[in-house]
């Protein structure tokens, strides 16, 4: 991550030292406006005298020099002065588009705070009203009539060394289903979380729009819309598409670019994660990213079961993509326990729109098969709940309220601890607020959410702070490690691996509190140690391509962080620093 981003050809290139120095300084030769709306580069009102006269502002700033300090406290009086969630949104995404350092200062301030806010549940409803908060374009827009030159557009992105890519079609955008372009929001947001929890530089990260239309009849009646007005491609037009995406991007990235797959409808998610993943370096955050920190939050809840895995019983409302990945997540999980792969596969039971999938029904899917278990055939999550008597029941299919009173009332009555995981995103499609576990269950449920809810408290004054199972537990640690080692293909395992680290974080007094992770403030400390563990890993079984191996994995993943810290302009552009000419030299 301590690469340049603009080759020295370019007329306004920068180079940037962000590894090995205890400061950061940036050599350019932008001057004037250019400065001061590149949000790359801008540090608003905290320029020192002699950077504003060298750079060619002074006059356009205020007198005053403020640092990072003071700004930031501006942030967040302005942020308080909000109205609403989308209006913190709108502000918080200018900020970005403004003064990225500041962002994310902002972002690291008090993550707890602002995830909710550039993540789920705020995200989906900024998805949804994109039209209205667009501003100015991040990202880029790949359509479906770019077919045939999408190398060519890619040329557009002024940045040459990005090393991750978030891509959507924005087909099933959370549990809002198809919001076409207006889908761009979610790359946007996580990416902004690879920063922020994990410290991957964000001039090194492509959020990406893949058009091909939308089948959302009131998008297509939006005037405020901005994507293709016609029905989705499909079909064989669609896959060449992702096929000349997917080796334009990496011919002028590297084949090590990471590409994170989000959002995508389960027929495409399933089939286009097993047709690359083993010739690119990609993963489904819906599919293994989800997995990941629901099995984290297992195995966070055995501590307080006393027992394993397979001493389970697992009932899924639903049979997407979440539910899958899930599914055979704790699979693997109970392998490594020793389970036989049959026997842990007759512990997972599932509930689609049809009811029980079970064995004879017709038309399953491959995916749906495999879970499909000799039993007669019940048509609702009720009737399958009081005869399976499972030990937990997991939300994936964004139907709120699924986990109806007398549901939860019978997980209680024959489970003391009843595991209830209410996943769905964002928090209108839960399938039963954190309250309505609790309260029902007299607190003796283990609880976790895909959005966060409020501390609850009991009866007896206990107070219990519901687990948040958020995939940003996972993907930017994930995300970190790959990148930082140079790994080529992700396999499942990694994904084991961020469950078991997550796990492993979460105390005695967070379990005692109802938390079944980690506080959300230490989430870079998190990622980091995700990140570490992945890296031993992957040099273990020869996965990495960076050589040599590192002796020390934390110190050399914690030396490519991304600092938030403002940088310091090289101001004489006819020397340069010993330093600088050494970085260009190897880097050029």
């Amino acid at each position: 991550m301590a690469k340049s981003s603009i080759g020295k050809e370019s007329p306004n290139w920068e180079l940037q030292k962000t590894v090995g120095s205890p400061k950061t300084f940036v050599y350019t030769r932008r001057r004037g406006y250019d400065i001061i709306r590149n949000p790359h580069l801008n540090k608003g009102m905290a320029f020192t005298l002699e950077e504003r006269l060298q750079l060619g502002i002074h006059g356009l700033l205020p007198p005053c020099v403020l640092g990072q300090d003071v700004q930031l406290l501006r942030v967040l009086k302005n942020y308080e002065m909000r109205k609403d969630d989308l209006d913190r949104y709108i502000f918080l995404m200018a900020l970005q588009d403004r003064n990225e350092k500041l962002f994310y200062r902002a972002l690291t301030s008090d993550i707890e705070r602002f995830m909710p806010i550039v993540y789920t549940p705020t995200v989906g409803l900024a998805c949804q009203q994109y039209g209205l908060a667009f501003r100015r374009p991040r990202g880029l827009f790949v359509t479906i009539h770019d077919r045939g030159h999408v190398a060519t557009l890619l040329k557009s992105w002024p940045e040459n060394d990005i090393l991750a890519i978030v891509v959507t079609d924005g087909e099933r955008i959370l549990g809002l289903g198809d919001l076409g372009s207006y889908g761009m929001g979610i790359p946007v947001g996580k990416l902004a979380l690879y920063t922020a929890c994990s410290g991957v530089n964000p001039q090194q990260c492509l959020p990406v729009m893949l058009d091909v239309g939308t089948d959302n009849e009131e998008l297509l009646k939006d005037p405020l819309y901005i994507g293709l007005r016609h029905k989705r491609v499909r079909g064989q037009a669609y896959d060449d598409l992702v096929e000349e995406f997917m080796q334009a991007v990496t011919e002028r990235y590297g084949q090590n670019i990471l590409i994170q797959f989000e959002d995508f409808a389960n027929a495409n998610a399933f089939r286009l994660l097993n047709k690359y993943r083993d010739k690119y370096c990609t993963f489904n955050d819906d599919i293994q990213g989800t997995a990941a920190v629901a099995v984290a939050g297992l195995l966070a809840a055995l501590r307080i079961t006393k027992n394993k895995l397979s001493d389970h019983k697992f009932l899924f409302q639903g049979a997407g993509e979440a539910a899958m990945g899930i599914a055979n997540l704790i699979v693997m999980a109970m392998e490594k326990e020793e389970t036989p792969r049959q026997q842990a596969v007759s512990k997972i039971w599932m509930v689609d729109s049809k009811g029980l999938i079970v064995q004879g029904r017709a038309n399953l899917t491959h995916q749906k098969l495999q879970f499909a278990h000799p039993h007669p055939e019940l048509r609702n999550l009720d009737d399958a709940v009081r005869d399976l008597k499972p030990t937990a029941i997991i939300g994936v299919a964004a139907i709120s309220g699924a986990f109806t009173e007398q549901i939860i009332k019978d997980m209680a009555s024959f489970n003391k601890h009843p595991i209830i995981f209410a996943l769905s995103n964002p928090t209108s499609k839960a399938e039963c607020t954190a309250e309505q576990c609790y309260r029902l269950t007299e607190g003796r449920a283990i609880f976790a959410s895909g959005s966060p809810f409020d501390p609850v408290t009991l009866a007896d004054g206990h107070v219990l702070y519901p687990g948040q199972g958020n995939n940003a537990y996972v993907f930017p640690g994930v995300a970190l490690g790959v990148i930082a080692c140079g790994v080529r293909h992700i396999q499942d395992e990694i994904f084991l691996i961020a469950a078991e680290a997550i796990a492993e974080q979460v105390l005695e007094e967070h379990l005692a509190e109802g938390r079944l992770y980690p506080p959300l403030d230490t989430i870079r400390t998190v990622s980091l140690t995700l990140a570490v563990k992945i890296a031993e890993y992957v040099f273990r079984n020869g996965m990495a391509s960076v050589y040599p191996e590192p002796k020390d994995k934390e110190s050399f993943i914690s030396s490519l962080i991304y600092s938030t810290d403002y940088d310091e302009f090289v101001i004489d552009s006819y020397t340069w620093p010993e330093e600088a000419s050494k970085i260009q030299t190897v880097k050029k």
